[in-house]
């Protein structure tokens, strides 16, 4: 399906250099002479990094189809694999640790999780905005640092 300039609407994934792109801002500019343009702000879909471009007006993109399903984490088994239950299907899914990146200090069992679909092929997970996490260890502070903007190292579960 393509999806020209002229219908953008923020949190659209489109094909950009053959990759998949998230519209994040853009802007109709038309200068004083000469077809309008329409300035954008997009971020990799993928590795999160961010481009500025600008297209002409009516220039047209592939648009990628995202979905998004709840997976809940069960369990780390002994290979280092990570299992969840998928929430639609009630089916165990194992995920990479790769997709899962930095998540993996911050998951707990029970934690439910959104995985994110391009073209039916997973390719990231994203956590809750808030975690909830217990402290498990933390340095003694020291009396009268309250006033300095100290910081300590702190274990959590």
């Amino acid at each position: 399906m393509n999806i020209s300039t002229t219908n953008f609407k923020l949190g659209i994934t489109i094909e950009v250099n053959k990759h998949p792109y998230t519209v994040i801002w853009f802007q109709n500019h038309k200068p004083g002479k000469g077809g309008s343009v329409i300035r954008v702000k997009l971020q990799h879909f993928i590795n999160k990094s961010f481009i500025d471009r600008t297209f002409k007006s009516g220039e047209r993109f592939k648009l990628f189809n995202i979905t998004s399903q709840k997976k809940q984490y069960i369990y780390k088994d002994k290979n280092n694999q990570y299992n969840f239950l998928d929430l639609t299907t009630y089916e165990q899914v194992i995920i990479p640790v790769i997709l899962l990146g930095k998540a993996v200090n911050f998951i707990k069992e029970g934690s439910i999780l959104e995985a994110k679909y391009l073209n039916d092929k997973l390719v990231s997970i994203e956590l809750p905005i808030v975690v909830n996490l217990k402290v498990r260890e933390s340095e003694n502070g020291v009396k009268g640092d309250s006033i300095s903007n100290t910081t300590k190292i702190v274990t959590l579960e």
